[in-house]
């Protein structure tokens, strides 16, 4: 990237706060033009570009390079009108690999769910070890902020990042592949293309698999040569992982399987047994995932990070022999509710509260194959957990597991939730104060 022309930053975030610090400490005078869809542009010594000027300031050469935030597709049409003009696309992500890659370890986890989880017990792990290590990406520090701080970076990359990704890892892993963010991919296919990108590379770094990627046909391609898998553990850690997952705060079979990963993914960077042991043991749930309340002598879940429906099924399954009221529903991404729908009673869902719009699908699913399940439809959460509390007796458990995104979804009539961390903390305070 060339620091003495203009660059504009397509998203106004963390990422492209963390970008502008970045630019402004190399090139102090830089001329630096922001674009946003919705919000605030709120960049430092930035100038404003309206998405309805973009195709006339890059034909006016207004920059040479775009750096855009990773919830801008990739697919937009003016990222190829800009290409076609001769102006470089770029990332946070792809500035670090250009400044920072060199000297350093780089483990990069990917899937579509449990690779939070998995990152942060990587980083947990190796740190207990006594190896300096970092943690970027979708948690921790953004690429460029974590710089050049540490020996070993552990990124967790979600598809919108691996998608261009123009740099390999050492280790990689992937958790697991289903179908999500079609609007922002296009398509399943594409999604798929761009997850596995991490992966489908020439060079052999070696590769993590869950156990649901390890049967998966299109991780399998992608992977290329089954030489590169990380070996397997060895049954007496498998037994000492199983063993400490069940006394720590990693609850569901899920998190057993995204700590027999990590502990590959870590014995292959230089950890030891013991710091991995106390890696897990150190491990506190991330906000929103599975996150437990009791209130009124019920026990809520915030699961509002579940955005598809095998999240749900996890949920689920962490709660066993409980008998559970479960909110779910959000943003249509067209995935598939007929799964879930069968497992609801076999998982001890009680009552289904069903929130628009997928909530439509899973309660005519649940209809079907659940029978014995009641279904409330509700209109917003807050008219869902008002149903709940007029119900106590009928569930121990309330999980909000919404098996799709918050995009549109209503905290009550007229509010919005802004994103899912919103709506996570929407249920804790409205479930606080009906159930108190």
């Amino acid at each position: 990237m060339r620091f003495d022309q203009p660059v504009l930053l397509y998203g106004a975030g963390r990422e492209a706060r963390s970008t502008r610090a970045f630019l402004k400490a190399r090139a102090p005078s830089l001329k630096i033009f922001v674009t946003v869809d919705s919000g605030a542009a709120d960049i430092e010594d930035a100038e404003l570009i309206p998405p309805t000027e973009l195709n006339a300031a890059i034909e006016a050469r207004r920059f040479a390079t775009i750096v855009k935030s990773p919830g801008v597709s990739r697919y937009r049409p003016i990222f190829l009108v800009a290409r076609e003009a001769g102006i470089a696309v770029t990332s946070n992500l792809n500035l670090w690999g250009e400044y920072y890659r060199d000297g350093r370890t780089v483990i990069a986890i990917t899937g579509t769910k449990g690779k939070s989880t998995t990152a942060t017990l990587v980083h947990l792990m190796l740190t207990q070890s006594g190896l300096d290590a970092g943690l970027a990406g979708n948690v921790g520090l953004a690429p460029l902020e974590i710089a050049d701080k540490h020996k070993i970076v552990v990124f967790e990359l979600s598809s919108y990042q691996t998608a261009d990704m123009a740099f390999s890892p050492d280790i990689a892993a992937v958790t697991n592949l289903t179908p999500e963010h079609t609007d922002w991919h296009r398509d399943v296919e594409h999604y798929f293309a761009d997850k596995l990108n991490l992966i489908d590379r020439e060079s052999p770094f070696p590769v993590g698999l869950g156990p649901a990627a390890q049967t998966n046909p299109l991780v399998l391609a992608a992977l290329r040569d089954t030489r590169r898998l990380l070996p397997p553990l060895a049954p007496f850690i498998a037994d000492r992982i199983a063993s400490t997952v069940r006394k720590s705060k990693l609850k569901g079979a899920h998190n057993l399987d995204n700590a027999r990963l990590a502990t590959q993914i870590a014995l292959a960077a230089g950890a030891g047994l013991e710091g991995i042991v106390r890696g897990i043991n150190q491990f506190e749930p991330l906000p929103h995932r599975l996150e437990e309340h009791s209130i009124g002598g019920l026990t809520f879940v915030n699961d509002s990070i579940s955005t598809t429906p095998e999240a749900t099924k996890a949920a689920l399954a962490a709660y066993q022999g409980k008998r559970i009221a479960l909110i779910a529903g959000g943003h249509e991404r067209q995935q598939d509710y007929a799964e879930l729908a069968s497992l609801l009673s076999p998982r001890g869902v009680t009552l289904l509260v069903a929130l628009p719009v997928t909530g439509d699908r899973l309660a005519t699913a649940a209809y079907a194959a659940a029978p014995q399940v009641q279904v409330v439809e509700a209109g917003t959460l807050r008219a869902g957990l008002e149903a709940l509390a007029s119900r106590q007796s009928e569930f121990d458990t309330v999980i909000l597991s919404p098996g799709a995104p918050s995009y549109g979804q209503l905290e009550t009539s007229g509010v919005a939730f802004k994103d899912f961390e919103e709506r996570g903390r929407a249920f804790v305070r409205i479930a606080t104060e009906l159930f108190s």
